[in-house]
């Protein structure tokens, strides 16, 4: 989420150079491609870049097609670099393998094979028919982190589900945000602006305690899913779309429907259903949310790690000495039976806070 890439000097290596670039120009796209992937796009002739583009928005036409029009006729002959394989099928627009074809360039590279089946190497295999250089699989790895959630939802049909909690130091766990985290290109806002749902809990509404918007330019707000009941009045920001899960069948208040806000009411809340709920809406990123009443979520969280729903955790540690520990739900975690390792961690310092990311291994 925080990925700032480096283009670095060319020389050694100039497709590496190219397509961090691409990475780069993608992530223009952040928050409004969904459930398609960011892919960017560079045109590059004579040792220059003469064209960039990138996917906007879903429908819309994908970063080649932008980075075709701005290289013009200057794209024959050139080299194409994507972050993401060419698509070689009608949707909502043309193939980009025919447009690549239809401008003449000479050489396509490709930082990672699309693992949707209708994409998969098809795109490169036209490429390579119509005579064009194909390679593959430059910076894959950072190109695959760019689309990690795209890329979970396609091999598993199942929404990519980060965990976010805040720690005092001395390891409490707190129901509020550090200073400056809620700015702009603060790690809050930038999570905002890239999760497709958060899930709180309803308590955060009771309790004034804030709900925040994404400052980030342009950005789309998530979807708020609230659990596990009905408060009595709507703080979700303006402008914003959510739905309310509770056991409580009274949970229909007017105010609420009057928002916009859907209400759903169950016999029983689990993260199954609220998952299964976030696929049908297309949700292909989620984002729980670990605020207000810390134990709506003991149960969810015990059985997200059972069932490995958990992908990703994202750790704020504030700088505050709390002697609070009441409802807790790190604490009932303790009686799990397994220790599960955490790869890959990335520390950061975000406003007044160190944010440290990484990936749940099971």
């Amino acid at each position: 989420m925080w990925t700032s890439v480096r283009c670095g000097l060319k020389g050694e290596n100039d497709d590496g150079f190219y397509m961090r670039r691409c990475v780069e120009v993608a992530r223009k796209g952040i928050g409004c491609t969904s459930p398609n992937p960011m892919v960017g796009c560079v045109i590059v002739k004579d040792g220059k870049i003469i064209g960039e583009g990138f996917h906007p928005k879903a429908g819309q036409p994908h970063g080649e097609v932008f980075a075709l029009r701005d290289a013009g006729d200057l794209a024959e002959h050139a080299t194409a670099y994507v972050s993401l394989e060419p698509c070689n099928h009608f949707g909502r627009t043309p193939p980009c393998t025919e447009a690549l074809i239809k401008a003449k360039v000479k050489k396509v590279v490709v930082g990672m094979v699309d693992p949707n089946p209708i994409v998969a190497s098809k795109g490169v295999n036209r490429l390579r028919d119509a005579g064009i250089e194909v390679i593959v699989g430059v910076e894959e790895e950072l190109c695959k982190k760019l689309n990690e959630a795209y890329i979970h939802y396609i091999l598993t049909g199942k929404p990519f589900v980060t965990v976010r909690y805040s720690l005092s130091v001395n390891g409490h766990l707190l129901d509020q945000l550090g200073g400056g985290v809620t700015d702009s290109g603060g790690y809050y806002s930038q999570l905002l602006q890239e999760y497709d749902a958060v899930i709180v809990s309803s308590s955060l509404l009771s309790e004034n305690l804030p709900i925040p918007s994404s400052q980030e330019h342009g950005a789309n707000q998530p979807f708020w899913v609230i659990i596990p009941r009905t408060p009595t009045s709507s703080k979700i920001p303006l402008h914003s779309k959510g739905v309310i899960f509770t056991d409580n069948e009274t949970a229909t208040a007017p105010e609420i429907a009057q928002e916009g806000i859907e209400t759903v009411a169950l016999d029983q809340i689990n993260l199954n259903v609220i998952l299964e709920y976030c696929e049908r809406q297309g949700f292909c990123s989620v984002l729980l949310d670990l605020r207000g009443n810390f134990g709506d979520f003991e149960e969810i969280i015990k059985e997200g790690i059972k069932k490995h729903y958990f992908n990703k955790i994202v750790v704020e540690l504030l700088p505050l000495w709390s002697e609070c520990d009441d409802g807790n739900p790190l604490l009932a975690l303790r009686s799990l039976e397994r220790t599960l390792e955490v790869t890959n961690l990335q520390p950061k310092i975000s406003g007044q806070s160190a944010v440290v990311e990484g990936y749940l291994k099971f």
